[in-house]
């Protein structure tokens, strides 16, 4: 872990002691890097930052270290939601959810020259369409083209859609208009939600792109399924973002935890993390073992 000053140091912490949602791991030579949604409660009140811990084993994690914290000029206040880092180019960089009174939620990108921050806005606001409702943009690289794909909510269109829109080089602005890659009603394991502003509410959240090792184009997103927050498999028939898409039948993670992203650990082995279960404040990260099959991927026992 890079070396940080006597009051920057962290405690040593057990992973079920870290309240996050939303948790994404980022794999450096000597370690892990985890970020996610790490307020007390993310729903309503001040949001205090982000944080982040760091582990070299995956085990034994040190934390909270301030990854962001907005300045006084910073346009959102609340509910700062499912962070996520990469490194693309020279640097890091962080895209996450953020609103205020008077702003449409959307994703912005937030940059640092080191994986622990300190991040600082990058984008003018968020790349998401000011005028709609989005959240949990992630960033995806194909053939060279940075792109956003991301979230547009129910209480825009009621069917939440996934959709992707290129990004400039440099991550500041977006490029073109964002293209629907599919909707949530189009999984036959999403069900509706009880919402007055819509007959019927299919939620989509927190897509997140991965490349096999025979080069499919699957994403991991999550609804709700018959047992509640649940967490399904997409998979790109030509291998590309923009698809066609289809969907599993069945979800990965049924019942009570989604959220998901996958990374490699350093011993090769592929590990899915999600936050489980789907309740503030008992949310927690977890990573289970995963392998890659002809129809998708699938928990290993």
């Amino acid at each position: 872990m890079p070396a940080l000053t006597p009051d920057e140091s962290p405690a040593a912490v057990h992973l079920e002691q870290i309240q996050i949602r939303d948790p994404f791991v980022l794999r450096v030579p000597d370690g892990y890097w985890l970020y996610g949604s790490t307020d007390p409660n993310i729903w309503d009140g001040p949001a205090v930052g982000f944080d982040t811990y760091w582990s070299p084993d995956l085990v034994n994690w040190s934390g909270p270290v301030a990854a962001f914290r907005p300045g006084a000029d910073f346009w959102s206040r609340t509910q700062y939601w499912a962070p996520e880092v990469h490194r693309h180019l020279d640097a890091y960089y962080l895209f996450a959810t953020f609103t205020a009174p008077g702003h449409r939620r959307g994703t912005q990108v937030l940059r640092s020259e080191n994986p622990q921050g300190p991040f600082l806005p990058w984008s003018d606001g968020p790349l998401t369409p000011p005028a709609w409702e989005c959240l949990d943009g992630t960033l995806h690289v194909e053939n060279g083209i940075p792109y956003l794909v991301f979230c547009r909510e129910w209480k825009d269109v009621g069917d939440g859609e996934i959709l992707a829109v290129a990004l400039s080089g440099d991550l500041r602005e977006a490029v073109g208009d964002p293209v629907v890659l599919f909707r949530a009603s189009e999984a036959s394991w999403s069900r509706s939600i009880p919402r007055p502003e819509f007959p019927s509410v299919y939620v989509t959240d927190g897509p997140s792109l991965h490349r096999t090792a025979d080069g499919r184009l699957l994403m991991l997103w999550s609804s709700f399924g018959d047992a509640g927050y649940a967490l399904g498999v997409a998979t790109s028939a030509t291998g590309d973002i923009f698809g066609p898409w289809s969907q599993s039948p069945e979800p990965l993670w049924p019942a009570d935890g989604g959220h998901g992203m996958i990374f490699t650990a350093a011993d090769g082995a592929l590990l899915l993390a999600l936050h489980s279960p789907n309740r503030t404040p008992h949310e927690r990260a977890h990573f289970f073992p995963l392998e890659e099959t002809p129809d998708g991927l699938r928990l290993r026992d």
